[in-house]
């Protein structure tokens, strides 16, 4: 449910920010390059302003295969004389949706040929203990801030995804909040989302309005076609971004031609086209059903014995876990499906599909008998 106040939806962020200035001595803000992080880079840029808190912090974690545009824009910021820059161009992993033979991208790997140069501003040198994309995040802070409170700001709003809301608006984080997540309770290091609760007309709205630089590749996808709320802009081989691998050729053909020669089954996907990426929504008539069909491709599609271990492992475990499931119980085995074709390894859609509201209710009357009180349908089909 939602309850509307007086306030609008920029001056209540204007003034969550506020308090966190209040309560973390260091703030960084955490940066995409895209629509949200440019709202939340300067409505914290304010803030830190009339206290006189600059340079402010602000972190980009550079995944190479980003779109140009988006390396232009971020550079503007990180040279900003009021930015603190900490652009992180260094060696870490992050997993390749569009290939089941190369199935990482080494991002900043010495001896490639990378997608652009360093940056002079930029690290260099992964010293924070960690490879991988997710972990590097909680272990920035523990690094820069090793005994002090702190914390990100960054720009995730619900609208893109009901299960964002379910996470974002039932438990606290930290005291009263419950927009964001714990990165190290004992440390006090935190994320918050100051901007949730908006959609993207507040987004565009505000940065009309004040005028502020925003990335150019949203004009580029505007000119293409693309609706305005499916506009997004992150690394191009990501599980849940490769649409932007349709277009990336006519928008940004240089771009296009280093990604193709850096990472393996980019050029595939362009010319499957969408039924690459597609949701599969008809079982193909060689199979009894979509279970059937799940496993099949995971013995089939995943060469690696040890990655397709795991993958069995993950599926047998979600089986076991809605064995009640009667009605919908395909959607399980949908996803597995999707999951085994776009080389889900990190397992992002399954997360989503088991965030669904409905199936949240849906456990907790298989674990506690209680019915909710509007329909669902989970239980009642």
């Amino acid at each position: 449910m939602k309850i509307y106040q007086k306030i609008n939806v920029y001056e209540d962020a204007q003034k969550r920010i506020s308090y966190l200035f209040d309560e973390f001595p260091n703030v960084v803000v955490g940066m995409s390059g895209g629509k949200d992080s440019c709202v939340v880079f300067n409505l914290a840029l304010e803030e830190a302003r009339k206290r006189n808190r600059l340079p402010l912090s602000v972190m980009w974690l550079d995944q190479e295969a980003e779109f140009q545009s988006t390396a232009d824009h971020v550079r503007e910021i990180m040279y900003m004389p009021e930015v603190n820059p900490i652009w992180l161009q260094m060696h870490f992993k992050i997993f390749n949706a569009t290939s089941h033979t190369e199935e990482w991208l080494e991002c900043w790997e010495p001896g490639k040929e990378w997608m652009r140069e360093k940056d002079p501003i930029s690290i260099k040198e992964n010293v924070f203990g960690t490879e991988r994309f997710h972990e590097m995040f909680t272990k920035v802070l523990d690094y820069y801030y090793p005994n002090d409170k702190a914390c990100y700001i960054a720009g995730v709003r619900c609208e893109e995804s009901p299960t964002r809301y379910v996470a974002l608006t039932t438990a606290a984080t930290y005291k009263h909040i419950t927009y964001g997540k714990i990165l190290n309770k004992k440390k006090q290091h935190f994320t918050f989302y100051p901007i949730y609760d908006w959609i993207y007309v507040d987004v565009w709205k505000a940065i009309h309005d004040n005028g502020w630089p925003y990335n150019d590749i949203y004009n580029s996808q505007y000119r293409h076609g693309i609706k305005i709320q499916n506009m997004r802009v992150s690394n191009l081989h990501h599980e849940t971004a490769l649409k932007s691998l349709l277009y990336l050729q006519e928008v940004e053909p240089e771009t296009w031609e280093k990604l193709s020669r850096r990472l393996s089954g980019i050029n595939t996907i362009k010319h499957l086209k969408n039924d690459a990426i597609a949701a599969i929504t008809d079982l193909p008539e060689a199979f009894e059903n979509w279970r059937e069909y799940a496993f099949y491709l995971l013995e089939n599609l995943i060469t690696d014995e040890a990655k397709r271990k795991v993958y069995a492992k993950k599926f047998k475990a979600l089986e076991k876990k809605y064995e009640n499931l009667v009605h919908h119980k395909n959607g399980l085995y949908k996803m597995m499906v999707t999951t085994v074709v776009v080389n889900d390894f990190e397992f992002t859609k399954l997360s989503n599909w088991e965030r669904n509201p409905e199936l949240n209710a849906w456990r907790h009357f298989n674990n506690k008998g209680i019915l909710p009180q509007k329909r669902n349908k989970f239980i009642h089909g």
